[in-house]
């Protein structure tokens, strides 16, 4: 089997991590998969790509797309100035699941953070998928925060 490869995404990508975000009980919800996708997705990834502390990444296997996540890195005063990673929207192609390919990519995000000096790591995982937890602890991950969201209805965002 041919080894995995991660590189940024092109815009000819962004219909296929699309349908991976929309892939599961959460993203169904609140994704758009029609066969023109809403032009929001367009404007998202031109800003994630415009910005160099930004990376919307792929995965993929033999030229196949199965994985992608979002790696940024943020500055901040806090501990003394440390830059932190924080990875989001980590998805895995429903049939590609349980084959080690997160792990895979988990740790390659990581060992860009530490390329980039950052002091931690930081990730966040809706607090219903257990499976995901035990998955993120198993890699070193420990459940420091409570994290909290506002939802912004009719702001456009």
């Amino acid at each position: 089997m041919s080894s995995l490869v991660i590189r940024d995404a092109t815009e000819r990508d962004v219909p296929a991590i699309v349908a991976m975000l929309a892939d599961d009980d959460k993203g169904g919800l609140r994704e758009d998969v029609s066969e023109v996708l809403n032009p929001g997705y367009a404007a998202a990834f031109a800003a994630i790509n415009a910005d160099p502390n930004h990376h919307l990444l792929v995965a993929e296997r033999g030229g196949i797309l199965i994985g992608t996540f979002q790696l940024s890195f943020l500055p901040g005063l806090s501990h003394r100035g440390a830059w932190r990673g924080q990875i989001e929207a980590v998805r895995i192609a429903r049939e590609r699941r349980g084959q080690g390919l997160g792990r895979e990519m988990i740790e390659w995000a990581i060992a860009r953070c530490r390329d980039r000096g950052c002091r931690m790591v930081q990730l966040s995982t809706h607090r219903s998928r257990n499976r995901a937890h035990a998955f993120y602890e198993r890699l070193g991950f420990e459940p420091s925060h409570v994290g909290m969201k506002l939802h912004l209805v009719g702001t456009g965002v």
